[in-house]
């Protein structure tokens, strides 16, 4: 009961007139950032941070609050429309979005992902504001092996993306895990493949190669498929942004399944909206009614990472506000503006700053509606973008993507890395290899090399200590259960058979 008052007390603060335009404008800008390939929301709240100085401090934090949460959408616009993620976490979402765009279903999948954005930020919120101090404690439990079996536990969800050819699934999930072993080793120092070229001493970025990946090879391979493209193409129509029945019939179990589950990772630190995504993704995959459609365009396939990453940057914001320790890189660049505005981060800010956390909360479901609202009203302009001239599109996104990997790190080795893996990415069309593996693979391996070293120090090298952890050890069952269940329970049912 108390934090519904402390809430009511919250939306009383976010509602004032000039919190609410910056929210607006947080949100817009968000919306506007997400939609940029290469940028996504730490660059865009670092980038408008200076705008901030001087401010209130609610209106301050709850502007780019908003441009956090925008951009969760913001992402999924140009994921859907021509492929081209914005940001790491809508890359999932182009796995049925844009197939279900080219279906002739643009409007209904640009709904679908609002929607979807809303409810799973909708649900996140509540948890944050009866569970927060709970889980906030039991968040720090979590040591290096508790997060080397998260991370393996992540790449089971290959086994969801093997397209007509597990061998050539498992051949990019090979080389996006060579690829995250380039640079210096982060344990050690010592260096991997970097064949004496400066820039590969930190290694090779996941967004780069994820725009190449799939912006830069769909814009080269779009010409071989423009002509069947424009005859799916069709008048858009307002109403068609609503999902239909059937759609939410499908759709709402992945939503809240996927909230739900998401919003418990976003809240380890480091886990992030990435993660959340692809673990959604497998999940509505394995457990949905229509299994062997995902990929080809369903909506279901769009609202499971949808609903996550918005359900998943709340998640980040508990132990950020409560302990101090920034659950994903836009939280870290917003928990330096809490510093800059004299508010500090931890266990006292809700006793100290009661009235500014609270309004925070709750413009976090401002947000929701007014991101919504927006949504809904320019939905016309983000259609435009499928009707413009195949040739300038494709120059026009092309240039985004080559200015905002540039923009990263001023560097024009990024710029490269894009193109390489841009041609990667077209040899991959045309044999059929399926990139999300190899993305997948990029995002974890990484991390689950540091963590799992890490946790082989903590435990002195020995594997049944590391594997005897309690929480290890569950999340390391779950993983089995996720990778082999399906065979399992194939032997299983021959066996009873006879």
């Amino acid at each position: 009961m108390q934090s519904l008052m402390n809430l009511a007390g919250g939306f009383q603060g976010a509602l004032e007139p000039m919190v609410l335009l910056y929210c607006f404008i947080g949100v817009l800008s968000g919306i506007i950032i997400g939609a940029l390939p290469g940028l996504g929301p730490s660059t865009g709240i670092a980038i408008l941070l200076p705008l901030t100085y001087g401010m209130n401090p609610t209106a301050g934090i709850v502007m780019l609050a908003g441009i956090y949460y925008g951009a969760m959408y913001g992402g999924s616009i140009t994921s859907i429309l021509i492929n081209t993620p914005g940001d790491s976490a809508a890359v999932v979402t182009a796995f049925d979005g844009h197939p279900m765009a080219k279906n002739g279903r643009p409007a209904q999948a640009l709904g679908m992902a609002a929607f979807a954005s809303v409810i799973g930020g909708t649900i996140a919120l509540i948890g944050f504001v009866f569970l927060a101090p709970i889980i906030s404690t039991y968040a720090l439990v979590f040591s290096s092996t508790e997060y080397a079996a998260l991370y393996v536990m992540g790449l089971t969800a290959i086994a969801g993306m093997t397209g007509k050819s597990v061998a050539k699934a498992f051949m990019a999930c090979m080389l996006g895990l060579f690829v995250g072993t380039i640079g210096l080793d982060a344990v050690n120092g010592t260096q991997r493949f970097v064949f004496g070229i400066t820039p590969l001493y930190s290694g090779i970025d996941f967004i780069p190669v994820a725009m190449g990946l799939f912006g830069v090879a769909e814009m080269i391979a779009v010409r071989d498929e423009e002509q069947q493209i424009q005859l799916k193409r069709e008048d858009i129509r307002f109403r068609k942004l609503l999902p239909s029945k059937e759609d939410w019939h499908f759709s709402l179990p992945h939503i809240f399944r996927g909230s739900i589950l998401e919003f418990f990772v976003g809240i380890l630190p480091g886990a992030g909206a990435t993660i959340a995504t692809f673990l959604s993704y497998d999940l509505a995959r394995r457990t949905g009614k229509r299994k062997d459609k995902f990929g080809t365009g369903i909506p279901e396939g769009i609202a499971a990472p949808e609903s996550s990453n918005n359900a998943a940057c709340i998640g980040a914001m508990i132990p950020m506000l409560t302990l101090g320790v920034p659950g994903s890189g836009a939280t870290a660049v917003m928990m330096g503006a809490l510093l800059m505005f004299e508010m500090t981060p931890g266990p006292f800010l809700f006793q100290k700053n009661g009235e500014f956390a609270w309004s925070l909360c709750a413009s976090l479901y401002v947000a929701n509606i007014i991101m919504l609202i927006l949504v809904i009203f320019a939905l016309p302009l983000f259609i435009q973008i499928i009707k413009v001239k195949g040739g300038v599109l494709n120059s026009v996104v092309m240039g985004f993507i080559l200015v905002g990997a540039y923009a990263m790190n001023n560097s024009l080795f990024d710029v490269g890395i894009v193109i390489f893996f841009g041609g990667i990415g077209y040899l991959f069309k045309k044999l059929e290899i399926p990139a999300a593996p190899m993305i997948l693979a990029l995002v974890l391996g990484n991390n689950l090399e540091v963590t799992f070293r890490q946790g082989m120090t903590l435990v002195r090298g020995n594997i049944f200590s590391f594997i005897s952890r309690p929480i290890t050890a569950v999340i390391l069952l779950a993983a089995v259960g996720l990778a082999f269940g399906k065979p399992i329970h194939s032997v299983v049912k021959k066996i009873s058979k006879k």
